[in-house]
């Protein structure tokens, strides 16, 4: 057999082992021969878990390992490990540590000599990106945005001119207080593509300027149930267009420092002009007044 198809265990490992965002049959023969080998699984939810394993047949001993536990349990894991155990690490759906558990141990892990070994495999925020008809040479991944209005707002803000396409995940019942925020702060033009339960039955993708989305998604109630990802179009910056963190810097340095003073300073921080900078917080102050 050819030695790149084979699957050999190796005793004090932790494999991080990718499972299903939806559809069973995109799990690798990589995966289930590791989950069938392994001494144990960590798993996010046992149950969750034990029906995946239930489907293809694989009898394990599971234990949790969760957001609440990961910290208290990874002087145990550890010590497992040392003493020649393999063990697998899953979460519910997909790539664990991607706004999963896992972080904790796998930094333990590396600090302590222990061998990682990840499998490629499902990940909900690479399969709508792949098919969202945005740049994917250079993008970012965001998670969640917070759950508080003025929380989400100021993140927005925060990512309003990054040029890179950003990924974000979802929730059914944030959905359109999340897509309303970024019509205000990203303004209503703003492209930005809902792919919704992929690769399940009712898989649905779609892309429009977001105050167009956001349209859309109120036609139906249906449209905003399910798993969601979020994939932003980056900031298109005008050829004369100032930066924000060099507006925020002149706007500190503008509170001890004389006009002038301020632009130049800002200017040689950041890079960017120092007539244009001036001109702004002229305008800044004529529009105040």
């Amino acid at each position: 057999m050819n030695q790149h198809n084979q699957v050999v265990l190796s005793p004090s490992t932790l494999y991080i082992v990718p499972t299903p965002i939806g559809n069973l049959s995109d799990i690798t023969q990589r995966a289930l021969s590791v989950l069938q080998g392994v001494d144990l699984i960590a798993a996010e939810d046992t149950r969750h878990t034990g029906l995946l394993l239930q489907h293809f047949g694989i009898n394990a001993r599971l234990f949790a390992l969760h957001d609440h536990n990961e910290q208290q349990k990874a002087d145990s894991v550890i010590a497992k490990l040392r003493e020649g155990s393999s063990i697998a690490l899953v979460s519910d759906a997909g790539t664990p540590l991607i706004n999963d558990p896992g972080y904790h141990l796998v930094r333990r892990c590396q600090e302590e000599g222990i061998r990682v070994i990840p499998l490629p495999g499902a990940c909900a925020a690479i399969t709508a990106l792949s098919a969202a008809g945005l740049p994917s040479d250079r993008f970012c991944y965001e998670g969640f945005l917070p759950a508080k209005t003025k929380a989400r707002c100021d993140t927005l803000r925060a990512i309003l001119q990054e040029p890179r396409t950003m990924i974000f995940y979802e929730s059914t019942h944030r959905l359109l207080d999340s897509l309303q925020d970024m019509v205000t702060v990203l303004g209503a033009e703003r492209y930005v593509v809902l792919a919704r339960e992929l690769t399940k039955t009712w898989e649905n993708i779609r892309g429009a300027p977001v105050g167009e989305l956001l349209a859309w998604v109120l036609e139906d109630e249906v449209r905003r149930k399910g798993e969601m990802v979020l994939i932003v179009e980056g900031h298109k910056a005008e050829e004369d267009e100032l930066p924000a963190e060099a507006l925020r810097t002149l706007a500190l340095l503008q509170r001890e420092l004389p006009l002038k003073k301020a632009a130049a300073l800002a200017a040689e921080i950041h890079d960017v002009k120092k007539n244009a900078l001036y001109r702004y917080a002229l305008e800044q102050q004529e529009g105040a007044e």
